[in-house]
């Protein structure tokens, strides 16, 4: 095989591997301010009568170890992720299986991208379609995850 067939070959692969990854994410995307978008999640997530455990300042974290370990420049403009529960969800979805515990508390994730100030993401887990097709409880909880995401990008 020459090099440039076995570069090309080598991209193929690497761009088919993409969207498996992409699989395990939902993202969503608004032209709302990082600001705006976080009011909204927050008061989506309060609104569901879910409570917040955590804020999360990923950014300010990623930037002072990236700086203290000398790794390269900013990855995102701003990042924050909200850590949050629901008694009710919880207990379904750990009550059909103990190993749930794993997804609690929920996360959902806020961000922009460095010099992409006019772009805010919300990024939270997909729930596998093997999980909800077989647990009620799963179903509710990526119902609730997209419900939430949704109405924060909608600011």
């Amino acid at each position: 095989m020459k090099p440039f067939q076995a570069l090309l070959l080598s991209l193929l692969l690497l761009s088919t591997a993409v969207p498996t990854l992409a699989d395990d994410y939902a993202v969503y995307e608004s032209s709302s301010s990082f600001s705006d978008v976080m009011d909204g999640l927050k008061l989506a997530i309060q609104q569901r009568g879910m409570f917040i455990n955590n804020l999360m300042h990923m950014n300010e974290m990623l930037e002072r170890t990236g700086t203290d370990l000398g790794l390269g420049g900013p990855l995102f403009g701003q990042a924050e992720s909200v850590e949050f529960c629901s008694a009710v969800l919880s207990r379904k979805m750990i009550s059909e299986d103990p190993r749930r515990i794993v997804n609690c508390p929920f996360i959902i994730a806020v961000y922009t991208l460095p010099g992409q100030p006019d772009t805010t993401y919300v990024a939270h887990r997909k729930i596998s379609a093997s999980e909800t097709e077989q647990s009620p409880a799963m179903k509710e909880v990526a119902s609730m995850l997209e419900a939430v995401a949704g109405d924060a990008v909608s600011w």
